[in-house]
């Protein structure tokens, strides 16, 4: 931790949340002729990643002023009164549970922007590409940093235009109807939670989620809370994505570009875990006690079903795509983290948050490695790429193989790797749930779910089977290894997997303090 004032603290986050959107104006204007380079695109995109840069420098540096001593305090906080006759107000901070998400989605924006860099997505003007990739940026930052229920449902709207433009102008096979039914699930999960958002902050007579969290549901009737606790949480489990809610993610994931398939996993569906945790949990908690055991419900069945899912996908024979399936593999994870908000404890809490964070560095990793793989075989359908591979990457690209491999066994949780804590501390949340829940069914929550990690492992590995292992053919085609910005926008991943792994407290030290205020009353 160094010593930063808080008055630069606030300009930082402030500059974190806005300046990718004055980015995004920029890369629309005519770049400086001194600026062009060799063309005005690669100008462009240089511009992208001088932008995206300079948000994750603040964000790092927002992480060092950082005081790791009080994480349950809100830091960096800025507030300022914008709708007076409404009392909503510009009303921004971070603690233990914001940062992470806030340093995570800067990287991965930079990553992708620096992978683009070298390997733009076929489509139209990259002005429009970089402008979008900077509006959403600005939109899932601003998800995580504001504290006032009316910007959190703009900045939670925001990112669907962006997102919807990546996928049907950049995507792939599909991209058009892809498009649609992600925009068309995610706004109509969306309308439902804002007539619950509203409700909170009509009765309650503040939409300030600190006020609100402090007050711990003592100015909502437990029946306004169950009523507010079903209308949000339908938009956040939309867009988490929950099962039976999940459809739109493999559509989506398969038809978007590389970029997107990071920032649509890495990201996006934390916002709807975010909101679980830092509104329903503190602000309506009878009424999220009532449908905690629906939620680990679906949770669980969410976390089966994904396996399954995979599994029928990784079978040979059975036409399944690679992107697809860690599509569905998503649904499983997420699953977890679901399972851990709805135990209602500390350690299930903290277990989602850390799966969380885990999910976005080794998925966002597995979502660059296909896209990559793409690239170099044209294809992500199993059956192809084992004969385009040769059914042996580690003989052709020893390093790309390599690199798939860890990515699949740090997504089945391999302990020593990220993927291991947040689902192991939901399991444990999940055999000691919080007071008022049936301890009965958690239990047998947690054996489904414990069960499901089984089923991870058995796809993961068929499916580093089928790709990487094997003969390599005389007559195979060449493969190319990993290429050094392949390298560049790789390896942060890979080494942030491994650090979390085997220093999770790094992690947990700032999450816990904070969860253990928030489920204790509030945030101050």
């Amino acid at each position: 931790m160094i010593d930063i004032n808080e008055s630069v603290m606030q300009f930082l986050l402030a500059f974190v949340v806005v300046g990718p959107l004055l980015g995004a104006v920029a890369a629309l204007l005519p770049a400086p002729p001194g600026l062009k380079g060799k063309s005005p695109e690669q100008a462009v995109l240089r511009h992208g990643v001088t932008v995206t840069g300079a948000v994750l420098i603040a964000a790092i540096v927002l992480a060092l002023g950082f005081d790791h001593d009080q994480p349950s305090k809100m830091q960096a906080s800025t507030d300022i009164s914008w709708i007076p006759a409404l009392d909503v107000r510009i009303h921004l901070g971070i603690d233990g549970i914001s940062l992470p998400l806030v340093v995570l989605t800067a990287l991965l924006t930079f990553l992708c922007a620096l992978y683009s860099y070298f390997k733009m997505p076929a489509g139209p003007t990259p002005k429009a590409f970089v402008a979008l990739l900077l509006v959403l940026e600005s939109g899932t930052l601003a998800t995580f940093a504001v504290l006032d229920l009316l910007l959190f449902f703009l900045a939670f709207e925001m990112v669907l235009i962006p997102m919807y433009f990546l996928i049907a102008r950049w995507g792939g096979e599909g991209r058009t109807q892809a498009a649609w039914k992600f925009i068309l699930y995610t706004l109509l999960g969306s309308v439902v939670m804002l007539l619950g958002l509203l409700l909170i902050g009509i009765t309650a007579g503040t939409f300030d989620m600190v006020a609100l969290a402090t007050d711990n549901g003592r100015s909502l009737t437990t029946s306004v809370q169950v009523i507010a606790v079903l209308a949000v949480g339908i938009g956040l489990a939309v867009k988490t994505p929950m099962w039976p809610l999940h459809s739109w993610l493999p559509d989506a994931h398969t038809a978007a570009p590389t970029v997107g398939s990071v920032l649509l996993a890495g990201v996006l569906l934390k916002m709807g875990t975010y909101g679980f945790v830092r509104i329903l949990l503190p602000v309506a908690p009878d009424g999220f006690r009532t449908f905690a055991p629906y939620l680990a419900a679906f949770a669980v069945v969410g976390i089966i079903y994904g396996s399954l899912a995979c599994l029928a996908l990784a079978k040979q024979g059975a036409k399944g795509d690679l992107k697809r399936l860690i599509a569905y593999s998503s649904v499983g994870h997420m699953g977890f983290v679901l399972l851990g908000i709805a135990t209602m404890t500390p350690t299930g809490v903290n277990g989602a948050l850390f799966a969380n964070i885990a999910h976005g560095l080794i998925t966002g990793l597995l979502f660059f490695l296909v896209g990559a793989l793409k690239d170099r075989t044209g294809t992500t359908d199993l059956d192809a790429l084992a004969d385009k591979t040769g059914a042996a990457l580690y003989g052709k690209a020893p390093r790309f193989g390599g690199l798939l491999a860890f990515g699949a066994v740090a997504s089945l949780g391999l302990p020593g790797l990220a993927g291991f804590w947040g689902e192991m501390l939901a399991l444990f949340g999940a055999f000691q749930p919080a007071a008022g829940l049936s301890r009965p069914a958690f239990l047998t929550f947690m054996a489904i779910a414990a069960f499901g990690t089984l089923l991870t492992a058995a796809y993961l590995l068929v499916v580093v089977r089928r790709v990487c292992m094997g003969v390599v053919p005389q007559e195979a085609p060449k493969l190319a290894d990993v290429h050094t910005y392949e390298y560049a926008a790789w390896t942060p991943l890979v080494a942030l997997t491994v650090v979390a792994g085997l220093w999770p407290k790094a992690l947990l030290g700032l999450t816990d303090p904070a969860v253990q205020q928030l489920l204790a009353g509030g945030t101050r």
